[in-house]
């Protein structure tokens, strides 16, 4: 808004008033008069224009009351003095006001443009709307968490700030008969959506689409048809433990409990895992754990904490061809892997001697054979049954190992003694 420093007439003058009132006008309604003997009229009354216009106003006083000429008059926008060059006198009782390129208002409610007597006396005021009209809406999203209630959301536009108070209204009606509803139970996941807690029909689409409106225009988005079962969604699963398993050093038992909420219906889920080590924001995702509520990672790094979230989407509700939509992740739920007992490269560990036989080629079989298997049955009973016990015959092969690496060259010293 153009402003600009008080003059030498500024100087003189007494302190204008506090700006918490100036600013409360437009909120509580402008003063079309003073409330002594000084009374003033400012016209346009509450204009509205769009950013970038330009506002020719006056501030006229009634009567020719001693001190209330137009020569002692002056303007406020805000609580700021605006410079004396943006008003001139038109008469005696009339002063001027010439604002050009208007930036939007800094209040929805208003920027409040105020007359003031010499003394600093509010004569009049008037509520300035500076702004843009609505966009079309757009980006409408739905779900329901228990097929009788419905939450959507929405994107009120490309830019979104019109710099006037703007009213968004949900409406939704059955899509071949029915009336207009409009949601009541708004900014319920955010600033820019809406629930509707009951009384939705099942196996019949809804057409569904955001109005916007304030004092420069209205828009409407594009309607969207959904049908109540193919949006529904679930809480987070609860209760994810993770927990070791046994002594093994790359993996970590993942259980969890299905949703409450849908339990009584006839549905699918579908579970999807995501974890990361400690110091890292990335997420390795497990896609392939179809309905069961328990998974086994591995692959993982021993002797490290994980950080493990499980989302859950259920499908096939009532014969429902389209798949659900994917819950929040549920808390992150945090274990460490056991430390290795082996010592990793670089670390002093011993290569098998030259003229002892070696297992390496059918270990590197077995392994790269269950790597495979479990690749493709991630989360198999029967391919982490194998593992495990091949595993342990490896743990326990490798102990055997260091100890009789241990024991062999002092029986071997003792031998040549003898």
């Amino acid at each position: 808004m153009p402003a600009g420093r008080p003059g030498p007439a500024a100087q003189s003058a007494r302190r204008p008033p506090p700006l918490l009132p100036l600013l409360l006008l437009c909120v509580l309604g402008a003063p079309r008069a003073g409330s002594g003997a000084h009374t003033a009229v400012i016209s346009p009354q509450d204009p509205t224009l769009l950013i970038g216009s330009s506002l020719q106003a006056t501030c006229s006083v009634h009567g020719d009351p001693p001190g209330a000429t137009a020569e002692g008059l002056y303007w406020t926008l805000n609580g700021r003095r605006l410079a004396p060059e943006l008003s001139r006198v038109l008469n005696a009782s009339t002063l001027a006001l010439a604002l050009a390129n208007l930036n939007g208002s800094r209040q929805q409610s208003g920027d409040n443009l105020v007359c003031h007597a010499r003394d600093g006396s509010i004569l009049a005021g008037s509520c300035l709307y500076v702004g843009l009209p609505p966009e079309k809406p757009f980006n409408i999203s739905c779900w329901s968490k228990n097929m009788k209630d419905l939450t959507c959301r929405w994107t009120p536009g490309a830019h979104g700030e019109t710099f006037l108070h703007t009213n968004y209204s949900l409406k939704y009606k059955l899509r071949w008969y029915g009336q207009d509803n409009t949601c009541e139970e708004y900014h319920t996941v955010g600033p820019h959506s809406c629930h509707i807690p009951k009384d939705l029909a099942l196996f019949t689409p809804y057409e569904i689409w955001v109005e916007a409106t304030n004092r420069l225009g209205s828009a409407r988005s594009d309607v969207l048809t959904l049908d109540i079962l193919d949006v529904v969604t679930t809480d987070p699963p609860p209760d994810v433990h993770v927990s070791r398993v046994g002594g093994l050093e790359d993996q970590l038992s993942v259980r969890w409990v299905s949703p409450p909420a849908l339990k009584d219906f006839l549905f699918q889920a579908k579970y999807q895992i995501r974890y990361r080590v400690e110091d890292s924001v990335d997420w390795k995702v497990v896609d392939d754990v179809s309905n069961q509520t328990s998974c086994r990672l591995a692959g993982l790094k021993p002797g490290t904490v994980y950080f493990v979230q499980v989302r859950c989407n259920p499908f096939g509700i009532y014969g429902s061809k389209k798949a659900g939509i994917w819950s929040e992740w549920s808390h992150p739920t945090a274990a460490s892997t056991p430390r290795s007992e082996r010592p990793g490269p670089g670390g002093g560990a011993c290569e098998p001697r030259g003229g002892e036989p070696s297992s390496g080629p059918v270990r590197r079989e077995l392994k790269q054979f269950l790597g495979w298997l479990k690749k493709h049955a991630y989360c198999s009973n029967l391919s982490f049954r194998l593992y495990d016990q091949w595993r342990a015959w490896m743990q326990k092969t490798h102990k055997t190992r260091n100890q009789d690496e241990g024991i062999l060259p002092s029986g071997r010293r003792g031998t040549t003694r003898g």
